[in-house]
Formats: C-alpha cells, sequence, structure tokens
C-alpha cells in the first residue's frame, strides 16, 4: 500500500501516455486533450498547493497519537488540505475520461485507489482526500474541455514539422 500511495502517479502518467498514443488517429479535439492532460494535471496540481497553504492543516500524523504509519509523515508545513495525490490523479482521470472512456475508467479506478491509500498510510484525513477528489475532477474536467479548443491547431499540424508527434 505505501509503495502504491508513494508510486501510483507514475501509473497515471502510463495512463496518459496510453491516451497519446490512442488519439493519434481519432480526432483532433482528442488529440489536443491529450496532449494537454499532462498541463491540465500540472495546473491542478499548482492551484492545490496554493489552496494548501491558505487553509494550513495539519497532518493527522502530525497531530494524532497514531504511532508509526505505513509511510513516513511529512515535516510540519507540509499541509494536509486537500491531498496532492488526489488532486493529481482526479484531474489525470478527468482529463482522461475527456479523451477515452475506457482509459478514463481505469484512471477513475487509480484515483479512488489513490485516495484511499492515503488516508491508509495516515498522511492524510478521508476530508483532505475528498476535498481532493472535487478539486482534482473540477480542474481536471474544466482544462480538459478546454484543452479541446486546441483540436484546430492539432488538425494544422498533424501534416506539418509535428507529425511525427501528432500521428505516430
Amino acid at each position: 500500500m505505501a509503495s502504491f500511495s508513494a508510486y501510483g502517479l507514475g501509473l497515471l502518467a502510463a495512463l496518459m501516455l496510453a491516451a497519446w498514443w490512442r488519439s493519434r488517429r481519432g480526432e483532433a479535439v482528442m488529440m489536443a486533450r491529450a496532449l494537454a492532460a499532462p498541463l491540465c494535471v500540472t495546473s491542478a496540481f499548482v492551484g492545490s498547493a496554493v489552496l494548501k497553504d491558505v487553509v494550513r492543516e495539519p497532518r493527522p500524523c502530525q497531530v494524532l497519537p497514531v504511532g508509526t504509519t505505513l509511510e513516513a509523515c511529512p515535516a510540519p508545513g507540509d499541509w494536509s488540505l486537500p491531498s496532492n495525490h488526489t488532486v493529481i490523479v482526479f484531474a489525470g482521470a478527468a482529463v482522461l475520461w475527456l479523451v477515452d472512456r475506457r482509459l478514463g475508467g481505469i484512471a477513475v479506478l487509480l484515483a479512488v485507489a489513490m485516495a484511499v491509500s492515503r488516508v491508509v498510510v495516515g498522511v492524510h484525513y478521508p476530508h483532505d482526500v475528498t476535498a481532493g477528489a472535487v478539486v482534482g475532477a473540477a480542474a481536471g474536467y474544466g482544462l480538459g474541455l478546454l484543452s479541446g479548443r486546441g483540436g484546430a491547431v492539432v488538425a494544422r499540424h498533424r501534416h506539418g514539422r509535428l507529425q511525427w508527434w501528432l500521428s505516430a
């Protein structure tokens, strides 16, 4: 559980790469969303980090007498609400849902598992991951819809210098 909690984000990266691969021969809007997915996820993470600095909630492993946790407790000042891991995977799942429903469904399962793991390893409260899921899904879905506007750019460049990246 601790390894998944720490390294499960790599699975999201693999799903984003698969979305790019699967969308390369599809509609330009889907390709634009697949290409923008990492930027959408990064933007959601930045928003989450700003929110953490505003809320400043200590982690459960810092304030509750829980003893040893499955994951090392972050240092004081590394705030709990919302869970960044959860924001990242739910933002990724929302964008992937807009690109490819099958990959999006897998990403949703990954996101739920990541949220649960963050509570189980002792570094987040349940409300931290709930807030992270809401923030991440909203940001990912909104930014994913917005990134679809890049479809015209993708369509224009599919036969130009970027052809290899857009239709490999």
